[in-house]
C-alpha cells in the first residue's frame, strides 16, 4: 500500500485527490500462533508445551506467503477433466499451484498424522493448535488433511489393511500425481458415505457391494479384508483426487465399510467416475464431487454389516476437526476486527477507543476464547483416550458432539459480526472477510448438521451413563468460583440425571439441552483457566442473562480492554 501525503499537505495539487490515509495496514508478517494468546495458553495447559517452538515456526510461515496462496486457491477453483483429448476416461481434478503449496505445507508439518507418528505426549493437542493456525490462511485444504488424519482409526479395525495403508497415509510427503500410492510412498484418504436419496441416513444407501475373486485367485471370498466390486453413486465425495476412500455400501450381510483405492493393484485406474464438481457457497478451493462406482474394486474394512461402527471413529475425528476449524475461523475474525479497530479512526478517535465498538470486540473475543478452551480440551481427551483412559473415551464421545454442535453454530454469526467491524472494507473480497463468511456455515453442516449432532448427544447419554457422569464431573471442576456457573451447572445436572432415561421425550428440545451443556463446559473451563475479566464476561452474558442476543451487549461492568488486549495480533 503506497501512502503519499495527507490532504492538508500544501504541496499537493488541488486536483490530486488520490491520497491514502486512515486505512488499516495488511495483517501480514505476524506469527499467527504466538499472537493467539488463548491458544498458546491452552496448548501449554493441555500438555503440549514441547511443541511451542514448532508451532511458532509454523505460525511465522503461515503469516507470510500462505496468506496469498489462500486467495489464489479460491480465485482459481479446481477444474474437472473427465476425459483426455482422445476420449479416454481419466476423472482428474486440476488444482491451482497454490492449492498444492497449501497441501504440501499441511503434510510437511504433519497436520494429517502427528498423533499417529509422534511419541510425544499430547500430540493431538499439538496438532490441534497447529491445525487451527494454518486454517487462518485457508480452510479448503483442511478437508483432505482431516480425512487422511481421521482414516487411521478406521483402518486399524482391519490389521491387514492397516499394515498396507497406514504407512502411506501417515507419510509426510505430498505427491498429487494420480499414480499408485505404493510407488509414490504416500497417500491421501477421502470418504464417500452420503447418497442423494439418504443424506445423513446412510442406512438408506443403495450402493451395492458384491464379492469377487481376489486378484490372482479364482474363487471369491467374503468378509473382512475380502475383495468386492461396488456399484452405485455417492452424492458427496470430497477431495476426489485422494488416493484411497472409505466407502459405505450394502453387502450381503448389510451396510458395510470398504477401502477403495483410485489405482488398482495392477496399476490401472479403478472404476471411480467423477460426474461433476459441486458448485458450493464456500470452500471453493477444495473439490467436492458427485461420483459413480461402476463395479469399482474395493476391500471390506471392518466386520461385515458393521459399516457405521467401522467408520464412526473416522467420523469422530472429522467432527473434532470441525470444531477446530470453526474455532480457527473465530480467531481469524477476531484478529482482523481488532487489528482494523486499532488502526482505523472515526469521529475523532480510533475505533478501538469507541465504547460501543469496544463492547462488540470484547464480546467477539470472549466467544473466541471460549471456543479455543473447549476445542483444546477436546483434543486432550483424544490424547487421553488414545492412552487407554476409559473416562476420557466416555468424555470424548459426548463432548465431541456437544462441542461440534455449539462452536460450529456460533461461527457464522461471529464471522458476520467480525466482517461488520470492518464496515464496507470488510464486504469486499480483498479483505478476506467475505471468504470467511462463506466458509463459516460449512463446519456446522459437514459431518453431521445441527439436528444430527444434538440427537447424537442424547444418544451418547442414553447409551452410556458413564459418559454423562464424566461430563458432569468435568463441569463441576469449575464450580465454587462463580455463582452464575454454579446455578447453570446445577440445572444441567438435574436435566441430565432426571431425563436421559427417556431420550425420545428430549428429542424435540435436543438443541436446547446441547446448548446448555456446551455453555456449561465453556464456562467451567474459562472459570478455571482464563483471566478473570474473560470468565466474568462469559458468565455474565452467557449464563447470567446480562447479555443480549447480539454481539456487543456485554454488561458495561466488564473489563473490555483486558479482554481485547489478549486477542490483538502483534507483529
Amino acid at each position: 500500500m503506497a501512502v503519499t501525503s495527507r490532504p492538508e499537505d500544501s504541496s499537493v495539487a488541488s486536483w490530486q485527490t488520490h491520497t491514502v490515509f486512515n486505512q488499516t495496514p495488511p495483517l501480514e508478517g505476524v506469527d499467527l500462533f504466538s499472537a493467539n494468546l488463548p491458544l498458546v495458553e491452552a496448548m501449554q495447559r493441555e500438555g503440549a508445551g514441547w511443541a511451542m517452538e514448532r508451532a511458532a515456526a509454523l505460525g511465522t510461515i503461515v503469516g507470510s506467503e500462505p496468506l496469498r496462496w489462500g486467495f489464489e486457491a479460491n480465485e482459481n477453483p479446481p477444474v474437472l477433466h473427465t476425459h483426455d483429448r482422445y476420449g479416454n476416461r481419466i476423472d482428474e481434478v486440476e488444482f491451482h499451484p497454490s492449492w498444492h503449496r497449501l497441501m504440501a505445507l499441511s503434510i510437511e508439518h504433519e497436520l494429517h498424522a502427528l498423533p499417529w507418528r509422534s511419541r510425544e505426549p499430547a500430540a493431538h493437542v499439538a496438532r490441534a493448535a497447529m491445525y487451527m493456525t494454518v486454517m487462518q490462511a485457508e480452510a479448503g485444504f483442511a478437508c483432505p488433511t482431516t480425512m487422511t488424519f481421521a482414516a487411521v482409526p478406521a483402518l486399524r479395525s482391519t490389521p491387514e489393511l492397516a499394515a498396507e495403508w497406514e504407512p502411506l497415509v501417515t507419510a509426510n510427503t505430498y505427491e498429487p500425481a494420480l499414480v499408485a500410492a505404493g510407488a509414490k510412498g504416500s497417500a491421501l484418504a477421502g470418504m464417500a458415505m452420503t447418497e442423494k436419496q439418504g443424506g445423513s441416513d446412510v442406512r438408506a444407501n443403495t450402493t451395492v457391494a458384491e464379492p469377487r475373486a481376489r486378484f490372482g485367485c479364482s474363487a471369491a471370498q467374503t468378509g473382512e479384508g475380502a475383495e468386492y466390486q461396488l456399484t452405485g453413486h455417492k452424492w458427496f465425495c470430497s477431495a476426489p483426487m485422494s488416493d484411497v476412500f472409505l466407502v459405505l455400501a450394502q453387502a450381503p450381510e448389510g451396510l458395510s465399510c470398504f477401502l477403495l483405492p483410485r489405482i488398482l493393484p495392477d496399476d490401472s485406474r479403478n472404476a471411480f467416475h467423477i460426474q461433476r464438481l459441486k458448485n458450493k457457497l464456500g470452500n471453493r478451493s477444495n473439490a467436492s464431487s458427485e461420483i459413480e462406482l461402476r463395479g469399482a474394486w474395493a476391500r471390506m474394512l471392518g466386520e461385515p454389516g458393521r459399516g457405521v461402527a467401522t467408520i464412526i471413529e473416522m467420523v469422530a475425528h472429522t467432527r473434532l476437526d470441525c470444531a477446530l476449524g470453526a474455532t480457527a475461523m473465530m480467531r481469524l475474525g477476531v484478529a482482523q476486527a481488532t487489528h482494523h479497530a486499532a488502526h482505523r479512526s472515526a469521529f475523532g478517535a480510533l475505533l478501538a477507543d469507541q465504547p460501543l465498538m469496544r463492547n462488540v470486540l470484547a464480546d467477539l473475543c470472549v466467544e473466541s476464547d471460549a471456543a479455543t478452551a473447549v476445542s483444546m480440551r477436546l483434543a486432550r481427551a483424544y490424547d487421553d483416550a488414545q492412552a487407554g483412559d476409559e473416562d476420557a473415551e466416555a468424555f470424548k464421545r459426548v463432548a465431541t458432539a456437544v462441542g461440534k454442535y455449539w462452536i460450529c453454530k456460533r461461527a457464522p454469526n461471529h464471522a458476520f459480526e467480525s466482517m461488520e467491524c470492518l464496515g464496507g472494507n470488510g464486504y469486499v473480497e480483498d479483505s478476506g472477510m467475505p471468504r470467511l463468511y462463506r466458509e463459516a456455515p460449512l463446519m456446522s453442516i459437514w459431518e453431521g448438521a445441527g439436528n444430527v449432532m444434538a440427537l447424537d448427544v442424547l444418544r451418547a447419554l442414553a447409551r452410556s451413563p458413564r459418559a454423562r457422569d464424566v461430563f458432569l464431573a468435568e463441569l463441576e471442576e469449575g464450580c465454587g468460583s462463580d455463582p452464575r456457573l454454579d446455578a447453570h451447572v446445577a440445572r444441567v445436572r438435574a436435566e441430565l440425571t432426571a431425563e436421559t432415561a427417556q431420550p425420545t421425550e428430549l428429542a424435540a428440545r435436543a438443541r436446547s439441552v446441547t446448548e446448555r451443556m456446551a455453555l456449561a463446559l465453556a464456562g467451567s473451563l474459562l472459570v478455571r483457566h482464563a483471566p478473570e475479566p474473560v470468565a466474568d464476561a462469559f458468565c455474565a452474558s452467557r449464563l447470567g442473562g446480562e447479555g443480549g442476543l447480539e454481539y456487543g451487549t456485554l454488561p458495561t461492568s466488564c473489563d473490555f480492554g483486558a479482554i481485547i488486549e489478549r486477542h490483538i495480533p502483534v507483529a
